[in-house]
Protein backbone atom coordinates (compact mmCIF):
# COMPACT_ATOMS: atom_id res chain seq x y z
CA UNK A 1 0.00 0.00 0.00
CA UNK A 2 1.55 3.31 -1.06
CA UNK A 3 1.14 6.61 0.76
CA UNK A 4 -0.79 7.93 -2.25
CA UNK A 5 -3.47 5.21 -2.06
CA UNK A 6 -6.52 4.73 0.09
CA UNK A 7 -6.01 1.99 2.67
CA UNK A 8 -8.67 -0.66 3.29
CA UNK A 9 -10.21 1.30 6.16
CA UNK A 10 -10.49 4.45 4.05
CA UNK A 11 -11.99 2.53 1.12
CA UNK A 12 -14.57 0.96 3.42
CA UNK A 13 -15.39 4.35 4.94
CA UNK A 14 -15.67 6.05 1.54
CA UNK A 15 -17.97 3.41 0.02
CA UNK A 16 -20.19 2.95 3.07
CA UNK A 17 -20.64 6.66 3.85
CA UNK A 18 -21.17 7.45 0.16
CA UNK A 19 -23.92 4.78 0.13
CA UNK A 20 -25.67 6.44 3.08
CA UNK A 21 -25.42 9.82 1.34
CA UNK A 22 -26.78 8.32 -1.89
CA UNK A 23 -29.73 6.55 -0.22
CA UNK A 24 -30.73 9.70 1.62
CA UNK A 25 -30.38 12.07 -1.33
CA UNK A 26 -32.16 9.59 -3.59
CA UNK A 27 -35.14 9.76 -1.25
CA UNK A 28 -35.12 13.56 -1.31
CA UNK A 29 -34.67 13.88 -5.08
CA UNK A 30 -37.23 11.25 -6.16
CA UNK A 31 -40.13 13.54 -5.32
CA UNK A 32 -39.03 16.33 -7.65
CA UNK A 33 -40.10 14.81 -11.00
CA UNK A 34 -43.39 13.35 -9.71
CA UNK A 35 -45.11 15.51 -7.06
CA UNK A 36 -46.55 18.05 -9.49
CA UNK A 37 -48.24 15.16 -11.38
CA UNK A 38 -49.26 12.58 -8.80
CA UNK A 39 -49.86 15.07 -5.99
CA UNK A 40 -52.95 16.44 -7.73
CA UNK A 41 -55.14 13.91 -5.90
CA UNK A 42 -54.08 15.29 -2.51
CA UNK A 43 -56.43 17.59 -0.60
CA UNK A 44 -55.46 21.25 -0.86
CA UNK A 45 -53.39 20.76 -4.02
CA UNK A 46 -52.14 23.97 -5.65
CA UNK A 47 -48.95 25.02 -7.46
CA UNK A 48 -47.96 27.10 -4.43
CA UNK A 49 -48.25 24.12 -2.08
CA UNK A 50 -46.35 21.93 -4.55
CA UNK A 51 -43.52 24.45 -4.35
CA UNK A 52 -43.63 24.40 -0.56
CA UNK A 53 -43.60 20.58 -0.48
CA UNK A 54 -40.69 20.28 -2.92
CA UNK A 55 -38.58 22.87 -1.11
CA UNK A 56 -39.63 22.32 2.53
CA UNK A 57 -36.76 19.98 3.36
CA UNK A 58 -34.31 22.70 2.29
CA UNK A 59 -35.38 25.12 5.03
CA UNK A 60 -34.98 22.66 7.90
CA UNK A 61 -31.73 21.37 6.40
CA UNK A 62 -30.35 24.91 6.17
CA UNK A 63 -31.25 25.68 9.79
CA UNK A 64 -30.07 22.42 11.39
CA UNK A 65 -27.06 21.42 9.28
CA UNK A 66 -24.45 23.22 11.38
CA UNK A 67 -25.97 22.46 14.84
CA UNK A 68 -26.18 18.74 13.97
CA UNK A 69 -22.54 18.71 12.90
CA UNK A 70 -21.46 20.31 16.15
CA UNK A 71 -23.66 17.93 18.15
CA UNK A 72 -21.89 15.01 16.48
CA UNK A 73 -18.59 16.34 17.85
CA UNK A 74 -20.00 16.16 21.38
CA UNK A 75 -22.00 12.92 21.50
CA UNK A 76 -20.49 10.99 18.59
CA UNK A 77 -20.93 10.85 14.81
CA UNK A 78 -22.82 7.55 14.67
CA UNK A 79 -25.41 8.57 17.26
CA UNK A 80 -26.25 11.78 15.39
CA UNK A 81 -26.29 10.11 11.95
CA UNK A 82 -28.52 7.22 13.10
CA UNK A 83 -30.80 9.67 14.92
CA UNK A 84 -31.02 11.85 11.83
CA UNK A 85 -31.88 8.87 9.63
CA UNK A 86 -34.64 7.85 12.08
CA UNK A 87 -36.10 11.37 11.87
CA UNK A 88 -35.77 11.25 8.08
CA UNK A 89 -37.60 7.90 7.97
CA UNK A 90 -40.33 9.24 10.28
CA UNK A 91 -40.87 12.21 7.97
CA UNK A 92 -41.09 9.81 5.03
CA UNK A 93 -43.76 7.71 6.78
CA UNK A 94 -45.82 10.79 7.70
CA UNK A 95 -45.69 11.97 4.08
CA UNK A 96 -46.56 8.46 2.80
CA UNK A 97 -49.68 8.35 4.97
CA UNK A 98 -50.70 11.94 4.18
CA UNK A 99 -53.97 12.70 2.45
CA UNK A 100 -53.31 16.43 2.05
CA UNK A 101 -50.53 18.41 0.47
CA UNK A 102 -50.05 20.21 3.78
CA UNK A 103 -49.21 16.93 5.57
CA UNK A 104 -46.83 16.00 2.75
CA UNK A 105 -45.11 19.35 3.28
CA UNK A 106 -44.85 18.62 7.01
CA UNK A 107 -43.31 15.23 6.23
CA UNK A 108 -40.80 16.85 3.88
CA UNK A 109 -39.85 19.41 6.53
CA UNK A 110 -39.35 16.57 9.02
CA UNK A 111 -37.18 14.75 6.48
CA UNK A 112 -34.98 17.84 6.36
CA UNK A 113 -34.70 17.86 10.16
CA UNK A 114 -32.60 14.71 9.83
CA UNK A 115 -29.80 17.03 8.74
CA UNK A 116 -26.82 14.66 8.78
CA UNK A 117 -24.71 15.86 5.85
CA UNK A 118 -22.23 17.79 8.00
CA UNK A 119 -21.93 14.90 10.49
CA UNK A 120 -21.37 12.43 7.62
CA UNK A 121 -18.63 14.61 6.11
CA UNK A 122 -16.99 15.07 9.53
CA UNK A 123 -17.12 11.29 10.02
CA UNK A 124 -15.50 10.77 6.62
CA UNK A 125 -12.74 13.16 7.67
CA UNK A 126 -12.23 11.30 10.96
CA UNK A 127 -11.77 8.04 9.03
CA UNK A 128 -9.24 9.34 6.49
CA UNK A 129 -5.71 10.68 6.54
CA UNK A 130 -5.08 14.31 5.59
CA UNK A 131 -3.56 13.45 2.22
CA UNK A 132 -6.35 10.97 1.34
CA UNK A 133 -9.30 13.07 2.53
CA UNK A 134 -9.96 14.73 -0.87
CA UNK A 135 -10.33 11.28 -2.50
CA UNK A 136 -12.85 10.14 0.12
CA UNK A 137 -14.81 13.38 -0.32
CA UNK A 138 -14.72 12.93 -4.11
CA UNK A 139 -16.32 9.48 -3.80
CA UNK A 140 -19.09 10.97 -1.64
CA UNK A 141 -19.57 13.83 -4.09
CA UNK A 142 -19.94 11.43 -7.02
CA UNK A 143 -22.54 9.42 -5.07
CA UNK A 144 -24.70 12.53 -4.68
CA UNK A 145 -24.58 13.22 -8.41
CA UNK A 146 -25.45 9.60 -9.22
CA UNK A 147 -28.34 9.65 -6.75
CA UNK A 148 -29.90 12.58 -8.63
CA UNK A 149 -29.72 10.67 -11.91
CA UNK A 150 -31.22 7.52 -10.36
CA UNK A 151 -33.94 9.63 -8.73
CA UNK A 152 -35.00 10.92 -12.14
CA UNK A 153 -35.33 7.29 -13.26
CA UNK A 154 -36.87 5.71 -10.15
CA UNK A 155 -39.21 8.54 -9.16
CA UNK A 156 -41.46 8.35 -12.25
CA UNK A 157 -41.40 4.52 -12.32
CA UNK A 158 -42.33 4.11 -8.63
CA UNK A 159 -44.95 6.86 -8.72
CA UNK A 160 -46.58 5.38 -11.84
CA UNK A 161 -47.25 2.13 -9.93
CA UNK A 162 -47.75 3.25 -6.33
CA UNK A 163 -48.26 7.02 -6.44
CA UNK A 164 -46.55 9.62 -4.28
CA UNK A 165 -47.06 7.40 -1.21
CA UNK A 166 -44.94 4.69 -2.87
CA UNK A 167 -42.08 7.15 -3.33
CA UNK A 168 -42.15 8.02 0.37
CA UNK A 169 -42.38 4.37 1.48
CA UNK A 170 -39.32 3.59 -0.65
CA UNK A 171 -37.58 6.58 0.91
CA UNK A 172 -38.28 5.22 4.40
CA UNK A 173 -36.90 1.80 3.39
CA UNK A 174 -33.74 3.42 2.02
CA UNK A 175 -33.31 5.27 5.33
CA UNK A 176 -33.53 1.93 7.17
CA UNK A 177 -30.80 0.53 4.89
CA UNK A 178 -28.72 3.61 5.71
CA UNK A 179 -29.08 2.94 9.44
CA UNK A 180 -27.90 -0.63 8.90
CA UNK A 181 -24.86 0.56 6.97
CA UNK A 182 -23.89 3.02 9.71
CA UNK A 183 -24.30 0.46 12.49
CA UNK A 184 -22.68 -2.55 10.84
CA UNK A 185 -20.47 -1.47 7.92
CA UNK A 186 -18.97 1.94 8.71
CA UNK A 187 -15.74 1.59 10.75
CA UNK A 188 -15.51 3.18 14.16
CA UNK A 189 -13.31 6.26 14.22
CA UNK A 190 -10.27 6.10 16.45
CA UNK A 191 -9.39 9.76 15.98
CA UNK A 192 -11.00 13.05 15.09
CA UNK A 193 -10.01 15.20 12.16
CA UNK A 194 -9.05 18.79 13.01
CA UNK A 195 -12.08 20.91 13.89
CA UNK A 196 -11.05 23.59 11.43
CA UNK A 197 -11.27 21.05 8.62
CA UNK A 198 -14.74 19.70 9.40
CA UNK A 199 -16.89 21.64 11.86
CA UNK A 200 -18.55 24.97 11.29
CA UNK A 201 -18.28 27.72 13.89
CA UNK A 202 -21.04 30.35 14.04
CA UNK A 203 -18.51 33.06 14.93
CA UNK A 204 -16.31 32.10 11.96
CA UNK A 205 -19.30 32.05 9.61
CA UNK A 206 -20.20 35.62 10.61
CA UNK A 207 -16.69 36.69 9.60
CA UNK A 208 -16.74 34.66 6.38
CA UNK A 209 -20.05 36.24 5.29
CA UNK A 210 -18.07 39.43 4.68
CA UNK A 211 -15.49 37.61 2.53
CA UNK A 212 -16.15 38.96 -1.00
CA UNK A 213 -15.26 35.75 -2.86
CA UNK A 214 -16.90 33.27 -0.49
CA UNK A 215 -20.06 35.38 -0.36
CA UNK A 216 -20.24 35.21 -4.17
CA UNK A 217 -19.97 31.42 -4.06
CA UNK A 218 -22.56 31.11 -1.27
CA UNK A 219 -24.95 33.32 -3.23
CA UNK A 220 -24.16 31.27 -6.32
CA UNK A 221 -24.98 27.86 -4.85
CA UNK A 222 -28.17 29.32 -3.36
CA UNK A 223 -29.26 30.60 -6.79
CA UNK A 224 -28.17 27.39 -8.54
CA UNK A 225 -30.39 25.19 -6.37
CA UNK A 226 -33.11 27.81 -6.44
CA UNK A 227 -33.33 27.38 -10.22
CA UNK A 228 -33.38 23.58 -9.90
CA UNK A 229 -36.37 23.40 -7.55
CA UNK A 230 -38.10 26.28 -9.34
CA UNK A 231 -38.27 24.50 -12.68
CA UNK A 232 -39.33 21.13 -11.25
CA UNK A 233 -42.45 22.71 -9.77
CA UNK A 234 -43.88 22.89 -13.30
CA UNK A 235 -41.66 20.79 -15.59
CA UNK A 236 -43.38 17.39 -15.06
CA UNK A 237 -46.85 18.84 -15.65
CA UNK A 238 -45.64 20.72 -18.70
CA UNK A 239 -44.21 17.54 -20.24
CA UNK A 240 -47.61 15.84 -19.86
CA UNK A 241 -49.32 18.84 -21.45
CA UNK A 242 -46.85 18.54 -24.34
CA UNK A 243 -47.78 14.89 -24.87
CA UNK A 244 -45.20 12.89 -22.89
CA UNK A 245 -47.08 10.60 -20.50
CA UNK A 246 -45.91 10.55 -16.87
CA UNK A 247 -44.48 7.02 -16.76
CA UNK A 248 -42.31 7.83 -19.80
CA UNK A 249 -40.69 10.96 -18.33
CA UNK A 250 -37.55 9.02 -17.47
CA UNK A 251 -37.11 8.48 -21.24
CA UNK A 252 -36.21 12.16 -21.32
CA UNK A 253 -34.50 12.62 -17.95
CA UNK A 254 -31.96 9.79 -18.11
CA UNK A 255 -30.50 10.43 -21.61
CA UNK A 256 -30.35 14.16 -20.85
CA UNK A 257 -28.53 13.64 -17.54
CA UNK A 258 -26.08 11.09 -18.94
CA UNK A 259 -25.24 13.18 -22.00
CA UNK A 260 -24.91 16.30 -19.84
CA UNK A 261 -22.39 14.52 -17.64
CA UNK A 262 -20.42 13.30 -20.67
CA UNK A 263 -20.28 16.83 -22.11
CA UNK A 264 -19.34 18.37 -18.76
CA UNK A 265 -16.21 16.25 -18.25
CA UNK A 266 -14.13 17.59 -21.19
CA UNK A 267 -15.35 21.08 -20.38
CA UNK A 268 -13.91 20.74 -16.86
CA UNK A 269 -10.64 19.19 -18.09
CA UNK A 270 -10.08 21.98 -20.61
CA UNK A 271 -10.92 24.67 -18.03
CA UNK A 272 -8.34 23.29 -15.59
CA UNK A 273 -5.57 22.45 -18.07
CA UNK A 274 -5.88 25.71 -20.00
CA UNK A 275 -6.31 27.69 -16.75
CA UNK A 276 -9.64 29.06 -17.98
CA UNK A 277 -11.61 28.24 -14.85
CA UNK A 278 -13.19 31.67 -14.47
CA UNK A 279 -14.19 31.86 -18.13
CA UNK A 280 -15.77 28.39 -17.91
CA UNK A 281 -17.50 29.32 -14.66
CA UNK A 282 -18.98 32.54 -16.06
CA UNK A 283 -19.85 30.78 -19.32
CA UNK A 284 -21.72 28.05 -17.43
CA UNK A 285 -23.83 30.59 -15.57
CA UNK A 286 -24.63 32.29 -18.88
CA UNK A 287 -25.51 28.90 -20.43
CA UNK A 288 -27.81 28.14 -17.50
CA UNK A 289 -29.65 31.43 -17.95
CA UNK A 290 -29.88 31.11 -21.76
CA UNK A 291 -31.19 27.54 -21.51
CA UNK A 292 -34.02 28.63 -19.21
CA UNK A 293 -34.87 31.59 -21.42
CA UNK A 294 -35.00 29.26 -24.44
CA UNK A 295 -37.22 26.85 -22.50
CA UNK A 296 -39.68 29.65 -21.78
CA UNK A 297 -39.98 30.02 -25.58
CA UNK A 298 -40.01 26.29 -26.45
CA UNK A 299 -42.25 25.36 -23.53
CA UNK A 300 -44.77 23.61 -25.80
CA UNK A 301 -42.23 21.27 -27.42
CA UNK A 302 -40.87 18.10 -25.76
CA UNK A 303 -37.86 18.19 -28.07
CA UNK A 304 -37.27 21.85 -27.25
CA UNK A 305 -37.51 21.13 -23.52
CA UNK A 306 -35.08 18.21 -23.88
CA UNK A 307 -32.49 20.40 -25.65
CA UNK A 308 -32.85 23.13 -23.04
CA UNK A 309 -32.60 20.65 -20.17
CA UNK A 310 -29.43 19.22 -21.70
CA UNK A 311 -27.83 22.67 -21.82
CA UNK A 312 -29.07 23.43 -18.30
CA UNK A 313 -27.59 20.26 -16.80
CA UNK A 314 -24.25 20.66 -18.59
CA UNK A 315 -24.00 24.03 -16.82
CA UNK A 316 -25.48 22.71 -13.57
CA UNK A 317 -23.07 19.74 -13.38
CA UNK A 318 -20.02 21.91 -14.06
CA UNK A 319 -21.01 24.47 -11.44
CA UNK A 320 -22.03 21.88 -8.86
CA UNK A 321 -18.67 20.09 -9.24
CA UNK A 322 -16.55 23.25 -9.34
CA UNK A 323 -17.89 25.39 -6.51
CA UNK A 324 -17.04 23.19 -3.48
CA UNK A 325 -13.42 23.02 -4.67
CA UNK A 326 -13.34 26.81 -5.03
CA UNK A 327 -14.75 27.24 -1.52
CA UNK A 328 -12.03 24.96 -0.17
CA UNK A 329 -9.32 26.88 -2.02
CA UNK A 330 -10.58 30.32 -0.99
CA UNK A 331 -11.42 29.57 2.66
CA UNK A 332 -8.87 30.62 5.32
CA UNK A 333 -6.66 27.69 6.28
CA UNK A 334 -8.22 27.13 9.71
CA UNK A 335 -11.84 27.78 8.69
CA UNK A 336 -12.58 25.28 5.92
CA UNK A 337 -15.25 23.58 8.01
CA UNK A 338 -17.01 26.87 8.67
CA UNK A 339 -16.76 27.88 5.01
CA UNK A 340 -18.26 24.56 3.85
CA UNK A 341 -20.95 24.77 6.55
CA UNK A 342 -22.07 28.18 5.30
CA UNK A 343 -21.93 26.92 1.72
CA UNK A 344 -24.08 23.85 2.48
CA UNK A 345 -26.66 25.90 4.37
CA UNK A 346 -26.89 28.30 1.42
CA UNK A 347 -27.40 25.33 -0.92
CA UNK A 348 -30.35 23.97 1.07
CA UNK A 349 -31.85 27.43 1.58
CA UNK A 350 -31.78 27.85 -2.20
CA UNK A 351 -33.81 24.64 -2.59
CA UNK A 352 -36.46 26.03 -0.23
CA UNK A 353 -36.63 29.45 -1.89
CA UNK A 354 -36.81 27.84 -5.32
CA UNK A 355 -39.89 25.89 -4.30
CA UNK A 356 -41.57 29.07 -3.10
CA UNK A 357 -40.62 31.04 -6.21
CA UNK A 358 -41.71 28.29 -8.61
CA UNK A 359 -44.98 27.73 -6.76
CA UNK A 360 -45.85 31.42 -6.57
CA UNK A 361 -45.07 32.17 -10.22
CA UNK A 362 -46.87 29.01 -11.42
CA UNK A 363 -49.97 29.83 -9.38
CA UNK A 364 -50.16 33.48 -10.43
CA UNK A 365 -49.00 33.26 -14.06
CA UNK A 366 -47.86 30.27 -16.15
CA UNK A 367 -45.19 27.57 -16.64
CA UNK A 368 -43.63 29.77 -19.29
CA UNK A 369 -43.16 32.51 -16.68
CA UNK A 370 -41.55 30.03 -14.26
CA UNK A 371 -38.80 29.21 -16.76
CA UNK A 372 -38.38 32.91 -17.52
CA UNK A 373 -38.01 33.58 -13.78
CA UNK A 374 -35.28 30.92 -13.59
CA UNK A 375 -33.53 32.65 -16.51
CA UNK A 376 -33.69 35.96 -14.62
CA UNK A 377 -32.19 34.30 -11.54
CA UNK A 378 -29.32 33.08 -13.72
CA UNK A 379 -28.79 36.61 -15.04
CA UNK A 380 -28.65 37.99 -11.49
CA UNK A 381 -26.07 35.35 -10.61
CA UNK A 382 -24.03 36.26 -13.69
CA UNK A 383 -23.83 39.87 -12.45
CA UNK A 384 -22.84 38.74 -8.94
CA UNK A 385 -20.13 36.37 -10.22
CA UNK A 386 -18.66 38.68 -12.86
CA UNK A 387 -15.86 39.99 -10.60
CA UNK A 388 -15.13 36.64 -8.97
CA UNK A 389 -11.43 35.81 -8.56
CA UNK A 390 -10.25 32.23 -8.99
CA UNK A 391 -7.47 31.47 -6.47
CA UNK A 392 -4.34 29.45 -7.31
CA UNK A 393 -4.57 25.70 -6.77
CA UNK A 394 -3.85 24.77 -3.18
CA UNK A 395 -4.72 22.32 -0.46
CA UNK A 396 -4.91 22.54 3.32
CA UNK A 397 -2.95 20.34 5.69
CA UNK A 398 -2.70 20.44 9.47
CA UNK A 399 0.13 19.73 11.91
CA UNK A 400 -0.06 18.98 15.61
CA UNK A 401 1.54 21.81 17.60
CA UNK A 402 1.61 22.24 21.36
CA UNK A 403 2.49 25.79 22.37
CA UNK A 404 2.31 27.46 25.77
CA UNK A 405 1.70 31.09 24.73
CA UNK A 406 0.09 33.19 22.03
CA UNK A 407 3.47 34.79 21.32
CA UNK A 408 4.93 31.39 20.46
CA UNK A 409 1.94 30.71 18.20
CA UNK A 410 2.48 33.96 16.30
CA UNK A 411 6.19 33.27 15.95
CA UNK A 412 5.54 29.77 14.61
CA UNK A 413 2.97 31.10 12.15
CA UNK A 414 5.56 33.59 10.84
CA UNK A 415 8.14 30.82 10.42
CA UNK A 416 5.72 28.47 8.67
CA UNK A 417 4.39 31.06 6.21
CA UNK A 418 7.97 31.85 5.19
CA UNK A 419 8.54 28.28 3.98
CA UNK A 420 8.52 27.56 0.22
CA UNK A 421 5.06 26.58 -1.03
CA UNK A 422 3.17 27.87 2.03
CA UNK A 423 0.45 30.32 0.94
CA UNK A 424 -1.10 30.83 4.36
CA UNK A 425 -0.35 29.61 7.90
CA UNK A 426 -2.67 29.77 10.90
CA UNK A 427 -1.73 28.45 14.33
CA UNK A 428 -4.71 27.73 16.60
CA UNK A 429 -3.28 27.25 20.09
CA UNK A 430 -6.58 26.10 21.64
CA UNK A 431 -6.72 23.18 19.20
CA UNK A 432 -2.97 22.46 19.35
CA UNK A 433 -3.01 22.62 15.54
CA UNK A 434 -1.35 24.56 12.75
CA UNK A 435 -3.25 24.87 9.46
CA UNK A 436 -1.26 25.40 6.27
CA UNK A 437 -2.62 26.29 2.85
CA UNK A 438 0.03 25.07 0.45
CA UNK A 439 1.13 24.78 -3.16
CA UNK A 440 1.77 21.04 -3.32
CA UNK A 441 4.47 21.33 -5.99
CA UNK A 442 6.72 23.56 -3.88
CA UNK A 443 5.91 22.43 -0.34
CA UNK A 444 8.22 20.18 1.74
CA UNK A 445 6.29 18.47 4.55
CA UNK A 446 9.42 17.35 6.42
CA UNK A 447 10.69 20.93 6.47
CA UNK A 448 7.39 22.15 7.94
CA UNK A 449 7.36 19.38 10.55
CA UNK A 450 10.90 20.35 11.52
CA UNK A 451 9.92 24.00 11.99
CA UNK A 452 6.92 22.90 14.06
CA UNK A 453 9.22 20.83 16.28
CA UNK A 454 7.72 17.49 15.27
CA UNK A 455 11.01 15.94 14.05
Amino acid sequence: MTASSLNSREKRAAVSLASVFAFRMLGLFMLMPVLAIYGQSLDGFSPMWIGFAIGAYGLTQAVLQIPMGRLSDKIGRKKVIVGGLVVFALGSVIAALAESIQMVTLGRALQGMGAIASALLAFASDLSRDEQRPKVMAVIGMSIGMSFAFAMLLGPIVAASWGVAGVFWLTAILAAFGIGIILFLVPNAVNKAPKGDTLASFSDIKKLIKHPQLSRLNAGVLLLHLTLTTIFVVLPSQLIEDGLVANHHWYLYIPVLLLAFILMVPMMIIAIKKEKEKQAFIGSIALLSVSMFAMSIWVNSVVGIAICMLLYFVAFNFLEATMPALVSRIAPASQKGSAMGGYSSSQFLGAFLGGILGGYVAQTTSAQAVFAAAALVGLIWLIIAWKMQVPPKSKVISLMTNLSSEEQAQELASQLVALPGVIEATVVRDESRSYLKINDKEFDLDQARKVAGLI
